[in-house]
């Protein structure tokens, strides 16, 4: 069975994904299978991914468009990898970034790890400083603010299980690492820059505001806390947010 699985969602993803493929097959780690999604795309995204001559990926079509947790959640079903990890159709790793973190993981006995990673255009080219890997992260801190990104991020599926994301919520990730930090103490952070993500023009624009009532019900409806503790949460959540991206722009 491989060390890693690499999960990753796909839809309409063509414009990205070549780069993605590329970056994925030039890790120096060589043990992992990718499983690869694809959410109902209309463009040629499976045909590229059919193109490439490589047993360790696996690529599944879904029956329905289900969004990108469900996506994921058919891969994770498949995933035989010891490490869990995580990369969009767009987004990109460096050449080091599995092996750097499975040496990482096996070093500090982590079940779960994140780390340093560009934040960059649709071209990659950065445009605003790297985030920080800089501090543990817990159940309790990260109810404040989502330091861990799919991205960047692994974790031990062997010592804690697989998890997977919730049906439903437009903030599935963050459902879901508060949910994997329920099962342990800590993840830990690898100060490294490593990967790289795009902040498509889309994303960069929408306002906090936008998303607060989808945040709102991660701590409502999935955390199961009362109303002043979901605002109280929330609120954290966007101040903490909108000093992350304020404060940033070189």
């Amino acid at each position: 069975m491989p060390e890693v699985s690499i999960i990753t969602p796909c839809f309409n993803s063509s414009k990205f994904l070549k780069e993605t493929i590329q970056s994925v097959m030039a890790q120096t780690f060589t043990d992992w299978e990718w499983l690869i999604t694809d959410d109902c795309s209309s463009d040629d995204s499976v045909e590229i991914i059919q193109k490439i001559n490589d047993p360790r990926i696996v690529l599944t079509l879904s029956e329905k468009n289900g969004g990108a947790g469900h996506a994921r959640n058919l891969s994770l079903e498949k995933a035989q990898g010891k490490y869990i990890t995580f990369l969009d159709a767009d987004d990109f790793w460096e050449s080091n970034f599995l092996d750097e973190m499975v040496s990482f993981m096996k070093k500090e006995k982590a079940e779960l790890a994140y780390s340093n990673y560009a934040r960059c255009d649709e071209n990659l080219n950065p445009t605003i400083a790297d985030f920080q890997a800089d501090k543990e992260v817990n159940f309790d801190n990260l109810l404040k603010t989502c330091r861990l990104s799919l991205l960047s991020s692994m974790y031990d599926s062997e010592r804690v299980g697989k998890e997977y994301f919730p049906a439903g919520s437009k903030r599935e990730d963050h459902v879901m690492w508060l949910n994997l930090l329920k099962k342990i103490p800590v993840g830990k952070p690898l100060n490294k820059t490593m990967a790289k993500y795009r902040m498509h023009a889309s994303s960069i624009s929408r306002k906090k505001t936008n998303i607060m009532k989808d945040q709102y019900l991660v701590y409502k409806d999935y955390m199961h806390f009362s109303t002043f503790k979901s605002w109280y949460y929330t609120a954290n959540w966007a101040l903490n947010g909108f000093m992350k991206y304020s404060k940033l722009f070189n």
